[in-house]
């Protein structure tokens, strides 16, 4: 994958969390606007699997070659809790057969809000014209704010509250299936395996949590072999 710049694109600013989707979107933006012109944000938010995320997002860079990359935190999610990421009094549950059919108690209450907020300001210092994010709706936990309506709605208040209101944020595989994202990261050469998707452990990957089961059967379905390894290989299907 070329880092050359692409001086025909303008900046794009990845929110970069170190798991598959958002790994996916760094991949598309250095396709389209080369490493040189590509910046990370990564947010430690208080989650379970903090040092872990904030390895995989410097290792991430480190392979694609973005060099202009943020790692900031934000302390108050853990201190409002009420989510089995941020709460360690709430037990991460494993996954229900039907996942997505009703909003999980992993869900980080408006989480992406606050993502979007500082990857705004930066974008700005930066005069990066775009922003992306790993949101996806099919195959998902169900996260209200990973809806398309949402991300409409945000770009409306980036119009208006910002100096130029030109950023728009982008989320290019928000209508995508999780196999679908699968393939088009091996297409990119996503480097997968440097990726971390698990919501409850840092040493190896549960297996047995949402995001565990939704990357097992998305690579399943996607006829690949996923290059990380799982505690427990539960049923992908």
């Amino acid at each position: 994958m070329s880092d050359q710049p692409k001086t025909n694109h303008g900046r794009v600013l990845v929110v970069l969390s170190g798991g598959m989707d958002s790994t996916v979107c760094a991949a598309l933006a250095i396709r389209d606007s080369g490493a040189a012109n590509s910046a990370a944000l990564h947010i430690d938010y208080g989650q379970r699997t903090e040092k872990r995320e904030h390895r995989a997002f410097q290792e991430i860079c480190d392979r694609l070659g973005i060099a202009t990359r943020l790692a900031v935190k934000t302390e108050f999610f853990r201190a409002i809790g009420g989510s089995a990421l941020t709460d360690e009094t709430i037990a991460v549950p494993q996954a229900d057969p039907e996942i997505g059919a009703e909003i999980p108690v992993t869900y980080v209450p408006f989480r992406n809000s606050h993502f979007l907020s500082a990857a705004v300001s930066w974008a700005e210092i930066l005069r990066a014209k775009k922003i992306y994010i790993g949101a996806v709706q099919q195959d998902s936990s169900g996260y209200p704010d990973c809806r398309p309506e949402f991300y409409a709605a945000f770009n409306e208040v980036v119009r208006t509250g910002t100096k130029e209101g030109q950023i728009r944020i982008e989320t290019p595989l928000i209508a995508l299936r999780k196999s679908e994202i699968v393939s088009l990261g091996l297409e990119l050469g996503a480097p997968f395996d440097l990726t971390w998707s698990c919501y409850s452990r840092e040493d190896r990957a549960c297996g047995t949590c949402d995001s565990c089961v939704l990357r097992m059967r998305a690579f399943a379905a996607a006829g690949a072999c996923d290059p990380i390894s799982y505690l427990t290989q539960a049923e992908a299907h």
